[in-house]
């Protein structure tokens, strides 16, 4: 119910490695350190405009342009054709795939971007794997931590499933859509080609294919007189 394949499209990664043998699709968040530390071969063969900060621990690949202002602290494995905007800022343990876009005032932390995601403006996305083609509208939150810092579970509606996470925000599936100004809750788990709507506070699990609305009233009155 909850492996990789089933929210993701492994032939959209230059990561599946990852994924194997996990029986649940957040497990490879704990695999993406040691998968660095092993294999990263860090390399600047993308262009850089003016002179953002990358460190020692980053890889970037052809065809990728970072713009100034950006910072990649790493460890990072950045693909091909991505574009780093300014003000985009790369934490600790991220994969990201070819065609990505990471935009201004985006901060990401141990997680994992799939081929062609749009992440463009004002997005926290901590702990968290975002599958192909899915797009995150400006200012959406994939929150990894509990107000009481603990331990993270996936609520089913068969009940709870430990993580063993204390830090987990969400999986989006391929080609899910999310309006701006969501906030996503820690342990959710979003299928793929679902759509949130704008300003929704979610946390669960939403099947495949599901849309998600916020349904709130307005009331217009006339303004007194002063």
């Amino acid at each position: 119910m909850f492996a990789p394949a089933d929210f993701l499209n492994l032939e959209h990664t230059a990561h599946p490695k990852l994924f194997e043998n996990q029986n649940y699709v957040w497990d490879a968040l704990k695999q993406i350190a040691s998968y660095l530390q092993f294999r990263l071969k860090p390399a600047i063969l993308g262009e850089l405009m003016g002179k953002p900060f990358i460190s020692n621990h980053v890889f970037i690949g052809r065809g990728t342009v970072v713009e100034q202002g950006a910072v990649l602290k790493g460890p990072a494995w950045i693909g091909e054709n991505c574009h780093i905007r300014s003000g985009c800022y790369v934490r600790e343990n991220v994969i990201v795939g070819n065609g990505v876009v990471m935009g201004n005032s985006c901060e990401f932390k141990n997680s994992i971007l799939f081929d062609e995601v749009q992440v463009p403006h004002f997005n926290y996305v901590g702990d968290s794997i975002i599958g192909h083609h899915a797009h995150l509208g400006a200012g959406v939150i994939l929150s990894n931590v509990k107000l009481d810092h603990a331990e993270i579970a996936v609520v089913t509606p068969d009940g709870h499933i430990p993580t063993g996470l204390r830090k987990f925000g969400a999986i989006v599936g391929d080609r899910t859509e999310i309006g701006c100004n969501a906030v996503i809750n820690p342990g959710s788990v979003i299928g793929r080609d679902c759509m949130i709507y704008p300003s929704v506070n979610f946390r669960g699990v939403l099947p495949h294919g599901s849309v998600v609305k916020l349904r709130q009233e307005l009331q217009v009155v006339e303004q007194r007189a002063g």
